[in-house]
């Protein structure tokens, strides 16, 4: 440990590591401490240091004691009768203390009294509130058994009648029931409501008083109520609904929503007003043999079923839908009307649930949903309808329909189709094309299957709009699958390897000519009028679907688009193959001129005339003045004629070279004969050369070469390799002007 000059310790002279701040930490634990140091502080090194921090706190504490001994000292002498001052102040505080516990144990016997009081009066008043439930149970059953053998009589669904009746007529008084029928009616269904309520208010008593003995003996009553309840009930409603009472049917609705059967009233209503006229159209079962048939057409069917929706069933709706009238809990369009179609679809006609065929399927389908539009119609609201589309019914009713295996059925249809078009082996015209729609535009049966397919994805008696992401997935198929079928052709000529694609090594520059023309047509087509066609189909879509279906067909279009150049690359590499054939006279030149000893030519090659003349056959054919537009006449006219040209210099050019280099070669040995006979070396040959007369005969050559592409429309000069070509075989003089 440090000291200073006096040998004190020198205060903060600790090492980083040791910080005797944290030893007076609440928390301080000096194991872990120590642990901690020993990681990667040598344990001879920490036990130095906290012995000289020992040694430094003792220091300190001696300094302490010596600068206040005088007080520390005095401090003895001071605290004179400590003793007595204790005894005297411990005889209050015992008396207080015993005042405390006396008064605490009094407390706690009050708050004991307080709180068995308490407990008791809370037993008392759950014993009173059970035995009100139970009087009030007991008086709600008194009361719903006297209501019930209260209800006036009543005409039975089986054309009997009441015991009431039977008494009066017995006694010769007349019943008027047709007269005070619908009074009858109005009353039992007014005192049948009532009772709902009073059963209502049963079963939220009998709920909470569950287990009792005293209940339990009164449940074989309210069963006996509720059964009684439920048979005077559904009686009441079937027979409102034979007369159309609609107080009485309001009535009996609203009972039935007391206790909470809507069930009960929408199977009664389906079973004695639905199903009767149901069964008569769309027979099933014992009836079917008798019964109406038509196949498995529903449309028919549906539009029967809406008059008699229209003459039995509207009244009832109307009232089930009354605002503020609490019947909203009733859905007997799913429930009993739909239910019931569901229910004699599935019996009598459930072929006309199966997607293998593909037409009547389509057809069913579309007049469901114009049959569920129909329903729809009879909600007051947008809410009502969002509730009607969840209803079970409704739901079950949607699955019955498996879109997505019409789909798959329609895409091998039309996607088959294509296919087979695509598998020829030759390019077929249109002219005996059994489609006349289409024969006129398109040159080519493969377009016309094509445009045929297109339109077949997007036609009223193919499409489903709750599948039209799909059709139009199918639909850029369709568009890939063709230009991909082209692509793959013009690769395969281009290469040379016609594994499938036979067509493509067979076909002729017109033949290219009218995919061409087809492609052309297809764009505008397809991007055209047929898009709008497509997106007024989509019209109910939102904006930003409707952005991204054109986006998407305006790049399958685009797709055939980028294709255009490549076939008139084709139909340029063919015309040029068969115009530099006629180049290959071009070495009959230099043999000419340098076996025979002509003269300087004066006039071109016979060669010329024929290099440009299949290009000229192709434009001055019919087909090119039928299908090719000024555009691509003048854009294969220059892709051809700059190719020819190339080709031309590159053989002139290696012509020119080969002459130059033999020459050079004749020179030389000419000068060694000479030097080794001794002749002078000065004398020179002023004779043309072999060279000049060939590059003369070139120049000749190349001039008419240039006047025939001024006849197609090309000039000559804007060529570069023409150019090129210009200056290789030009004298000096003139090659920096091109004249033809």
């Amino acid at each position: 440990m440090a000291t200073d000059l006096f040998g004190d310790p020198i205060e903060d002279s600790h090492p980083l590591w040791l910080n005797p701040s944290k030893f007076t930490d609440a928390e301080f634990d000096p194991e872990s401490y120590i642990s901690d140091l020993r990681t990667f502080v040598p344990f001879d090194t920490l036990r130095s240091e906290l012995r000289s921090h020992l040694g430094a706190l003792k220091h300190e504490l001696v300094d302490l004691i010596n600068r206040d001994y005088v007080d520390f000292v005095s401090l003895s002498t001071k605290l004179v009768d400590v003793e007595a001052a204790v005894v005297r102040m411990r005889a209050p505080l015992l008396e207080i203390k015993e005042k405390i516990l006396n008064f605490r144990g009094s407390v706690d016997f009050s708050l004991a009294a307080l709180q068995s009081r308490r407990k008791q009066r809370s037993q008392a008043d759950e014993a009173r509130e059970v035995l009100e439930l139970l009087l009030d149970t007991s008086h709600v059953v008194s009361k719903v058994e006297k209501m019930i053998n209260e209800l006036p009589p009543a005409e039975l669904p089986n054309g009997t009648m009441g015991s009431t009746e039977k008494s009066q007529l017995s006694k010769g008084i007349p019943f008027q029931h047709s007269e005070n029928g619908t009074t009858l009616r109005e009353t039992q269904s007014v005192l049948l409501e009532r009772i709902a309520i009073e059963m209502n208010q049963l079963k939220l008593f009998t709920t909470h008083a569950q287990n009792m003995p005293f209940i339990e003996n009164m449940v074989k009553r309210i069963q006996n109520a509720s059964l009684l309840l439920d048979t005077s009930l559904g009686h009441c409603f079937a027979d409102s609904l034979e007369h159309k009472d609609a107080n009485a049917i309001y009535n009996c609705l609203r009972a039935y929503a007391a206790i909470d059967e809507t069930s009960g009233a929408e199977e009664i209503f389906r079973s004695t007003v639905v199903a009767p006229f149901i069964q008569k159209i769309i027979p099933h079962g014992s009836s079917r043999a008798v019964g109406e048939s038509s196949g498995d057409e529903l449309e028919q069917d549906y539009e029967r079923i809406k008059r008699r929706i229209e003459d039995d069933c509207k009244f009832l709706l109307e009232i089930s839908f009354t605002e503020n009238s609490g019947l909203h809990v009733f859905s007997f369009l799913a429930n009993s009307i739909l239910k019931e179609v569901l229910s004699a679809i599935q019996k009598g006609k459930p072929g006309a649930f199966s997607p293998g065929r593909p037409v009547e399927f389509l057809k069913n389908y579309k007049s469901s949903l114009n049959f569920l539009d129909y329903l729809e119609g009879y909600c007051p609201s947008r809410s009502t309808v969002a509730k009607l589309r969840e209803e079970t019914v409704y739901i079950d009713f949607m699955k019955q329909w498996n879109t997505g295996v019409y789909f798959s059925l329609r895409f091998q249809e039309i996607a088959g189709a294509l296919d087979s078009a695509l598998m020829t082996t030759t390019l077929l015209r249109s002219q005996n094309s059994s489609n006349q729609e289409y024969s006129q535009s398109l040159a080519l049966k493969q377009s016309i299957s094509l445009m045929d397919c297109l339109r077949s994805c997007w036609r009223d008696d193919v499409l489903v709009l709750s599948c039209s992401d799909k059709f139009l997935r199918l639909f850029l198929q369709l568009l890939s699958r063709y230009s991909n079928w082209l692509s793959a052709g013009l690769n395969a000529r281009k290469t040379g390897n016609a594994s499938g694609n036979e067509w493509a090594i067979s076909a002729t520059p017109y033949d290219f000519l009218y995919v061409i023309h087809d492609i052309n047509w297809l764009v505008d087509e397809v991007c055209g009028d047929y898009l709008g066609h497509v997106l007024e189909l989509l019209k109910s879509c939102s904006p930003e679907v409707r952005d991204l279906v054109k986006q998407g067909i305006l790049q399958g279009g685009n797709s055939l688009k980028v294709l255009q150049p490549l076939v008139i690359n084709s139909i340029v590499e063919t015309l040029v193959e068969k115009s530099v054939e006629d180049f290959r006279q071009l070495k009959g030149i230099a043999a000419t001129y340098r076996i025979t000893n002509k003269p300087l030519p004066v006039r071109h090659s016979p060669y010329v005339s024929a290099v440009l003349r299949p290009l000229k056959a192709f434009l001055e054919a019919e087909q090119a003045a039928t299908y090719l537009t000024k555009e691509l006449r003048k854009e294969l006219v220059h892709g051809a004629a700059f190719e020819i040209t190339r080709r031309y210099y590159e053989l002139a050019s290696d012509l020119v070279s080969v002459a130059k280099k033999m020459e050079s070669s004749l020179q030389k040995m000419r000068l060694g004969a000479q030097r080794r006979g001794g002749a002078s070396s000065d004398v020179s040959d002023h004779n043309v050369s072999e060279t000049d007369k060939i590059c003369m005969q070139l120049l000749l050559d190349i001039q008419e070469y240039g006047r025939n592409l001024a006849s197609l429309g090309v000039d000559a000069a804007d060529i570069p390799t023409y150019r090129s070509l210009w200056q290789c075989v030009a004298p000096p003089d003139k090659q920096n002007t091109i004249s033809f």
